[in-house]
């Protein structure tokens, strides 16, 4: 008796025509059946919004032609698409939810702001192991060859193996060729963040308008770092927990005067 494949949940937030969720769809498909329930355009850095204040639309469409996948393309955020995913379209609970592949990092402080992060953590919370996968490299015409080996791997061990409870993965692979990659490093979050600045500009009408910008900031200099492992040629993989209660700091405000 043959095992029953995994149904694989394919989703990102660069859109679903985004040459990085393609990839991923190619790698999946050989592991698992795939569902792919991704935004209609890109969604960067909406981190976990979600539409209340509005209608979402979700059409089946055909990407790549003779694909053995199911696709719908959804108008809401990264996380409305894994909703909808498992309470609509599927059929039955996903055994994996991966996001991406990103085109551009999100190492570091920048999980907090990743629609791809954002909806591996959206599965995570309703029990299904999840993994956000990202390339250090923001070009459309990305090479995300390399990073297949990787990706491949890190699934099928997470399958095979399962995560703890409360913990989805963050996996950024850096930008090299696949001869240069020197392996994986298990580590945690670099302490860093973006010191932000507003390029102030006028319109022709005299509005004043804002484009952010800023400079990535790194003074952690431990060797245990998601920065350090990319910067070292190293794919770096980060276990993220979506439970955010600080539990060392509960002693500290139990002893104020509330």
């Amino acid at each position: 008796m043959s095992k029953k494949k995994p149904l694989i949940l394919v989703t990102n937030d660069d859109g679903i025509t985004a040459p990085g969720i393609r990839t991923l769809i190619e790698v999946m498909n050989t592991i698992g059946d795939v569902v792919v329930v991704a935004p209609d355009a890109p969604q960067s850095a909406m981190g976990h919004a979600i539409t209340i204040n509005d209608t979402l639309y979700c059409n089946s469409i055909k990407v790549a032609k003779d694909a053995p996948q199911k696709e719908y393309s959804c108008s809401g955020t990264p996380v409305d698409c894994v909703k909808i995913a498992i309470n609509e379209l599927l059929d039955r609970k996903p055994d994996l939810c991966v996001s991406g592949i990103n085109h551009g990092s999100n190492s570091s402080i920048n999980v907090i702001y990743s629609g791809t992060m954002s909806a591996a953590v959206e599965a995570g919370t309703v029990g299904i192991p999840a993994i956000g996968f990202s390339l250090l490299d923001y070009s459309l015409d990305a090479d995300f060859k390399p990073s297949k080996k990787y990706i491949k791997m890190m699934v099928e061990q997470c399958l095979e193996q399962g995560l703890p409870s409360g913990v989805v993965l963050n996996v950024n692979i850096p930008k090299l060729p696949a001869s240069k990659i020197k392996g994986v490093k298990v580590c945690r979050q670099a302490n860093a963040h973006w010191q932000e600045k507003f390029d102030k500009r006028t319109n022709p009408l005299g509005r004043d308008y804002y484009w952010l910008t800023g400079e990535f900031i790194n003074k952690d200099k431990g060797e245990d770092t998601d920065e350090w492992a990319l910067a070292n040629g190293y794919v770096s993989v980060v276990p993220v927990q979506f439970d955010m209660t600080a539990h060392h700091a509960i002693k500290d405000i139990n002893t104020w005067d509330i």
